[in-house]
């Protein structure tokens, strides 16, 4: 009970030291998504920063434009209407084509999509690129008025529904543009008095559906780019919670190999003491019954009693002898030995028994098993052992199988019957000391058994067949040198 305890609270433990790798876990997997959502926002900034700069370009284009055409038509219009005409009206149809002749011509190959001049006094459109526009009154707003004062300002105009505004790809999309039109002399800096109002139309639907497609390119980008990032990262942690997993557990089963040597060291040296007080005694006890014997037998008297003092002292001794060797188990004495050897050997000590009690064991032997460097006495009592719990497994007989075979450098013999398995609710004691399901006997037998093995750097493991019986499977590392 309390080698579970500890093991739940290994597993607590090893919990505990699992939360800081989780902690980054979810803290890269956050960091990832908020690196995306910022990437996101920024390619959203550099769209908006694109169409600033592109407003910014088209407003400059637009007054570079006028100024250029502000020019001609002072030169090339006003001067010759007034000494022509004597004064300037658009109504004149000569006049109206003369202009319409040096705005076409001087804005030609332009991108500009409407041009329209205004009245400096009465904000009428005294010519357009449109005629249906000619003659309107009060069209210009507030941008006209900027203009008069002598302010060139400029405005964008959408018409789309929400989302196509908001994603920036409206329907129609417009920079329109005022500024004054004023007296200017050839070559010189356009600053004389104010002659009347021009609005420049450009349509930028062309530019903003670029914009837009180059900021559909980069979110997709983004996407894969994080997409991958996001897939890397995943196989990363899985393999990083695979290793961490893994040496979680085997943390934990130092940790019990552990605890539970301290707590059988201890254990250990407690019952060595004890076995040795017990010995002295015992042994003055068997001596002196062996000699009282001796002398009843010569002095033809019953001595029944004796010989259960004797036979009992005996089974008491070797009670604690298998209490010392669990306690202070003895070195093993390498030798050269063959493993098919030594279970024949077990074989035909239990030959009498096997027969009687109607019990078949079944042998398998690879015929090339190598040489082992073991000691053969130990691992005969480990075999011993094994044999007779199989045996004791099956009260009325049955079949006990022994395999013997060599995989990687490891020979590995097993040990199967058909008995009634193991409980799951005793698997775990199994090897604790002093548990027994027997009547008699100790219950170190098996943990002598394991001791046996670990001390020839072997492994032994004991589980339930497939269907019926348990099976017992030693592995013996091959070491001839």
């Amino acid at each position: 009970m309390n080698l579970r305890q500890d093991f739940i609270e290994q597993i607590q433990v090893s919990e505990e030291k699992v939360k800081p790798f989780r902690l980054v876990k979810y803290f890269t997997f956050t960091s990832l998504v908020v690196i995306f959502l910022g990437t996101i926002v920024m390619c959203f900034l550099n769209i908006h920063w694109a169409r600033s700069l592109q407003f910014k370009q088209s407003e400059d284009y637009a007054l570079l434009l006028i100024e250029n055409l502000n020019h001609q038509i002072y030169t090339q219009f006003q001067i010759p209407v007034y000494y022509i005409f004597g004064k300037i009206q658009l109504r004149n149809k000569k006049q109206f084509d003369l202009m319409d002749k040096i705005v076409r011509s001087t804005l030609h190959s332009f991108k500009i999509d409407m041009v329209n001049l205004y009245d400096v006094k009465n904000n009428i459109i005294s010519y357009s690129f449109n005629d249906e526009l000619v003659g309107k009154k009060d069209m210009g707003g507030r941008e006209y008025l900027d203009a008069v004062s002598g302010k060139s300002t400029s405005k964008l105009v959408q018409k789309g529904n929400f989302w196509q505004i908001l994603l920036g790809f409206p329907e129609e999309i417009k920079v329109i543009t005022f500024a004054p039109l004023r007296e200017a002399k050839p070559l010189t800096k356009i600053s004389g008095q104010v002659l009347g109002v021009v609005e420049v139309v450009q349509d930028l639907a062309e530019d903003y559906k670029t914009i837009f497609r180059y900021q559909v390119h980069v979110i997709m980008t983004c996407t894969a780019v994080m997409g991958l990032l996001l897939i890397i990262l995943i196989f990363v942690v899985k393999r990083g919670e695979g290793i961490i997993k893994q040496r979680t557990l085997e943390r934990i089963r130092l940790k019990e190999q552990l605890s539970r040597a301290a707590r059988l060291s201890s254990l250990g040296e407690m019952i060595a003491g004890i076995s040795h007080e017990i010995r002295n005694p015992l042994g003055i006890i068997i001596n002196s019954a062996e000699l009282l014997k001796k002398k009843l037998n010569n002095a033809d008297m019953p001595n029944t009693i004796l010989y259960i003092i004797i036979e009992e002292a005996n089974r008491l001794n070797n009670i604690i002898t298998d209490f010392l060797n669990y306690a202070r188990p003895k070195p093993p004495n390498m030798t050269l030995c063959s493993i098919d050897k030594i279970l024949e050997k077990n074989i035909t000590f239990l030959k009498p028994q096997i027969e009687s009690q109607g019990y078949i064991l079944k042998t398998n032997y690879n015929s090339s098993l190598p040489q082992v460097m073991a000691d053969p006495d130990m691992l005969y009592q480990v075999f011993l052992n094994i044999l007779i719990n199989a045996m004791q497994s099956m009260d009325c007989g049955g079949e006990i199988q022994i395999d013997a075979d060599c995989r990687d450098d490891m020979i590995v013999i097993s040990f199967k019957d058909k008995g009634e398995g193991i409980s799951e609710n005793i698997k775990d004691k199994l090897w604790d000391p002093f548990f027994t399901t027997k009547e008699t006997g100790t219950g170190l037998g098996l943990g002598i058994v394991k001791n046996i093995i670990e001390a020839h750097k072997g492994n032994i493991q004991i589980e339930n067949r497939p269907i019926y019986g348990a099976q017992v499977i030693i592995e013996l590392p091959v070491n001839t040198g």
